[in-house]
């Protein structure tokens, strides 16, 4: 048999079936996911195995997990799915109708504080567009991105390869030094940078964009700054301020209420606010289905830079 017609037996179904089984790691729950039986599932693995000529999956112990040749398939799976996908937005599109599905990516300050605004919008200008929205850290946005999981991102730091990505500004995003009023700093009226770091600060996790930003800026200033404690979100860090666990970096947007409430106030020191940004982010070269598009297109209709 050529090698031509022995990869020709590949088939859709079988690879949607592989896929079930790869994100469940088992063959009884991909059959429950997709109501066959767990020898059905079986086949069809056996199906591609013969198709390919090679091991998909082995097993250790009592779990299975992908062979070489079964991480290759799932990430070529993955590209021929999405491009099935991309290939019914294309076909949506032609036709006109404004359906089909927004997949955005956020980072966590601006997928919180920001796009829902945008959102609500967007919902009642195509009401039949299914929305889904991801927020996470700037690391997992881009894996979303790269991955194709999501057609959109709104992130507050450019991708560092401008090349690759079509980065577009569309509001403007001050990073601000808060702190409990009763800390010793707030009854200050000039706070010199150095001063920092005698402070101990509430910093998001690794990934995150606003670390990133704070920790540019205090390397390039010179200044070592101590890490009382690693948050995963603003809320928390707001909490953690508010109750004097230490001051921190954030954006000016996420805590206006706090402010009007007077459980935090904004430090004056030097240097800062930190000018940032808050971009439209998505693979340049690439297909932008039209939801996506529109989208894109209403962030910076109201775009605030």
């Amino acid at each position: 048999m050529s090698e031509e017609t022995h990869y020709g037996t590949l088939n859709l179904h079988h690879l949607k079936v592989f896929q079930t089984v790869v994100r469940h790691l088992s063959f009884s729950r991909a059959a429950e996911e997709l109501l066959i039986s767990q020898s059905a599932v079986s086949m069809h693995v056996k199906s591609l195995e013969r198709a390919v000529g090679l091991p998909l999956f082995e097993k250790v112990g009592h779990h299975i997990r992908l062979t070489a040749a079964g991480e290759s398939l799932w990430s070529y799976s993955q590209k021929i799915f999405a491009l099935m996908e991309e290939t019914q937005q294309v076909m949506s599109a032609l036709k006109g109708g404004n359906i089909g599905q927004l997949r955005v990516a956020a980072d966590t300050t601006v997928g919180v504080y920001v796009v829902p605004e945008y959102l609500g919008q967007f919902r009642r200008m195509f009401p039949q567009v299914a929305i889904m929205l991801d927020v996470a850290n700037r690391a997992t946005v881009m894996e979303r991105i790269a991955a194709r999981e999501a057609d959109l991102a709104v992130m507050g730091q450019v991708p560092e390869d401008v090349a690759e990505w079509d980065a577009t500004p569309f509001m403007e995003n001050d990073l601000v030094v808060i702190a409990s009023p009763e800390h010793p700093l707030a009854q200050k009226r000039f706070i010199a940078t150095e001063e920092l770091a005698h402070e101990g600060f509430l910093v998001r996790e690794v990934g995150s964009g606003t670390r990133a930003t704070m920790e540019r800026y205090f390397n390039q200033a010179g200044i070592t700054f101590r890490v009382n404690m690693e948050l995963g979100n603003n809320s928390t860090i707001k909490q953690g301020v508010a109750h004097g666990l230490g001051i921190a970096v954030i954006s000016r947007r996420v805590i206006q209420l706090e402010l009007e409430s007077k459980r935090l106030v904004i430090l004056p020191v030097e240097g800062f606010p930190l000018k940032r940004y808050w971009y439209v982010v998505h693979l340049r070269g690439h297909y932008l289905p039209p939801p996506a598009k529109a989208l894109k297109d209403l962030l910076l209709q109201q775009a605030r830079v």
